[in-house]
């Protein structure tokens, strides 16, 4: 296997740019996931690893090789597509074989390869069967095998997943998990599922309009996001943003002039981030947010606005002045529309963002 370097890559189309400067180091055997929504770059940044796109500026590494201006079958990459791109009229057994084939491999030992991995993937007694023949689940696994006997230094995925319905993903999920440690590949996963990419990556790449806004483990990308725009894609429901205002000489936080936290415990904090200026943002998860029927010191009132049941647990969206806040609440029997109930933050694990959308503590 494999380490993967990326050095000051860029990619335009025309007048559009693509990835923008984008320095990105995979170590051999990681699993990285890019992540972010559609036309963030992160499938062009994998199609440029792959060779299938040539960047107009940067520099490529694969283990100790420039690749930069390689064609993809120079590379040793092996790439998962999201459409699985089985040939209807093959069976599995030729599909998987086929990158054997087209290499010179022997058939006896293209079946031999073939039959080991297929039975690694449990998919060895369809081997005879059409793609047609078959179910999405074992489509994709199909497409996983013959990506994995290719035996190359890096896996690709272009968000292998994305045709599946929910049950068999969550399958598929565990499956590429287990695979990708007991094998060690060095692989690259574009998602745009953030639930997907901290269920299956060592590290996060959160990308938008071609740069990247933040790298590291799920936790800590979830746990404490760089930027209100990482903050409002990760997590589902994402974290609250808050405009507010410090009024560090009464020891309070303002929103919408009407509502008021106390922040006289948090005054030290607090007086560092208002050098940055009065005007802040607010960043706070819904699980960290407690509701109260009545009155409780600390609270806000709010009134709610809608109440979806998500199982085990409420999604409460309340409305402070001209905002929306969301919460969860872990009880059976949930406020009523238009209830006003009371706000309580837990303000040690609140995020301030500056003017520049950029985290200052």
């Amino acid at each position: 296997m494999a380490k993967i370097l990326l050095e000051h890559v860029t990619k335009r189309f025309g007048d559009l740019v693509a990835v923008n400067d984008v320095t990105l180091d995979i170590q051999d055997g990681e699993f990285v996931a890019l992540l972010g929504p559609s036309g963030c770059g992160k499938t062009t940044t994998l199609r440029l690893i792959a060779g299938l796109e040539v960047p107009n500026a940067g520099r490529i590494q694969i283990g100790e090789r420039e690749v930069t201006h390689l064609p993809p079958r120079e590379r040793d990459v092996a790439m998962v597509f999201q459409d699985y791109a089985l040939y209807p009229h093959m069976t599995l057994l030729d599909n998987i074989g086929y990158p054997l084939k087209v290499r010179g491999v022997g058939r006896r030992e293209m079946v031999s390869r073939v039959t080991e991995v297929a039975q690694k993937l449990q998919i060895g007694d369809l081997l005879q069967r059409r793609p047609a023949q078959v179910s999405g689940g074992q489509q994709q696994r199909a497409s996983v095998a013959r990506a994995l006997v290719h035996q190359a230094q890096v896996f690709l995925f272009d968000e292998p997943l994305s045709n599946l319905d929910a049950k068999l993903r969550l399958e598929a999920r565990a499956f590429l998990k287990h695979l990708q440690r007991e094998v060690g590949v060095t692989a690259v996963y574009v998602t745009h599922d953030q639930a997907e990419a901290m269920a299956l990556a060592d590290r996060i790449v959160v990308m938008n309009y071609g740069k990247i806004m933040q790298i590291g483990d799920p936790l800590q990308v979830y746990s404490r996001p760089a930027n209100t725009f990482v903050a409002s894609f990760m997590g589902s429901p994402p974290m609250n943003l808050l405009p507010c205002r410090v009024d560090l000489a009464a020891g309070k936080i303002i929103f919408d002039d009407d509502y008021t936290l106390d922040i006289a415990a948090h005054r030290d904090r607090w007086r560092a981030v208002a050098k940055n200026g009065p005007q802040v943002t607010l960043g706070i998860r819904p699980e960290h947010i407690s509701i109260s029927p009545t009155q409780v010191p600390g609270a806000i009132p709010s009134q709610v606005y809608a109440v979806q049941p998500l199982g085990g647990e409420w999604l409460v969206v309340t409305q402070v002045g001209s905002e929306l806040v969301s919460a969860r609440l872990f009880q059976d029997d949930p406020p009523q529309l238009a209830e006003t109930v009371w706000l309580r933050f837990d303000l040690a694990r609140t995020f301030l963002y500056g003017s520049d959308g950029e985290l200052l503590q």
